[in-house]
């Protein structure tokens, strides 16, 4: 088999992955109407029974065409594979493609426009009948499950009128009732003043608020103290700048009293010769 075809389905699968492409965007969308996968490169002594061994891990196998030699009978190591849901041949190629079976790596791939061979003159008789019927397991329909279905569905029914016709009787019964007698005049309990309460409710306002008061001085003195200090800071950075710049002042003054100093010297020596 190709085993070119085999790594680049694999590497195709791997970059899908890793740049988590969406289903429907993904290469598996082109084959979403079919249901059907080739399988090729497996050992030529597998058997229909064994293919569906392997591939039903996916999903259910409704049909399966084994391709024989006409004259021989004798698989030529490919087959064709129909799931019953198509979601299904995704798991497979994802899954199946590139494994090996008694030491062959195999290559599943999507199928997109499959029809089963006519060639039904030149088969048995046990592959006709697969390919026609397919190879599901068909589930017998039995008539005493269908009669219980029936008599439980009935039962159901009755048991739901006979529920709401209960319910209207006593809908009608709680309307009778209603209007016969006249709902009781309902007393209202008046609650007592306390005089003591408006003395204690003061007092503690009067607490709260001289709590509240002792904050806000604290809050006003802090911040008094921090303005002083900030000033305090401002003065004496201020005289340290200052002092540097009557240092700086002092120095030119020299070099300036140097530099005349230098001169006079300068001309006096000129004057001299």
């Amino acid at each position: 088999i190709p085993l070119t075809k085999v790594k680049l389905i694999n590497e195709l699968n791997e970059r899908e992955a890793d740049l988590g492409v969406k289903e429907t965007v993904s290469w598996h969308s082109e084959y979403k109407d079919s249901a059907w996968i080739f399988v090729g490169g497996f050992p030529y002594e597998l058997t229909e029974g064994d293919l569906i061994c392997v591939f039903s891990q996916y999903g259910e196998i409704v049909n399966i065409n084994l391709v024989r030699d006409k004259k021989t009978g004798k698989s030529k190591g490919f087959c064709f594979v129909c799931y019953e849901d198509q979601r299904s041949t995704i798991l497979a190629v994802d899954n199946f493609n590139g494994i090996k079976i008694k030491g062959r790596t195999i290559r599943v791939d999507h199928v997109k426009d499959y029809r089963p061979p006519k060639d039904s003159e030149d088969i048995d008789d046990v592959t006709k009948r697969l390919r026609e019927d397919g190879c599901a397991p068909k589930v017998p329909q039995s008539s005493s499950s269908s009669e219980e279905d029936e008599l439980y569905d009935k039962k159901k029914k009755k048991e739901k009128k006979e529920k709401k016709k209960a319910e209207r009787e006593k809908e009608k019964k709680s309307r009778a009732a209603s209007s016969s007698s006249s709902p009781p005049a309902v007393r209202v309990k008046q609650e007592k003043e306390d005089a003591a309460y408006d003395k204690y409710n003061q007092r503690d306002r009067g607490q709260q608020d001289g709590r509240e008061e002792r904050r806000r001085n604290r809050e006003e003195e802090e911040r008094r103290r921090n303005r002083e200090e900030e000033e305090e800071r401002r003065r004496r950075d201020d005289k340290r700048d200052d002092r540097r710049r009557e240092t700086e002042r002092e120095k030119d003054r020299r070099r300036t009293s140097d530099r005349d100093e230098d001169r006079r010297r300068e001309r006096h020596r000129e004057d001299r010769r």
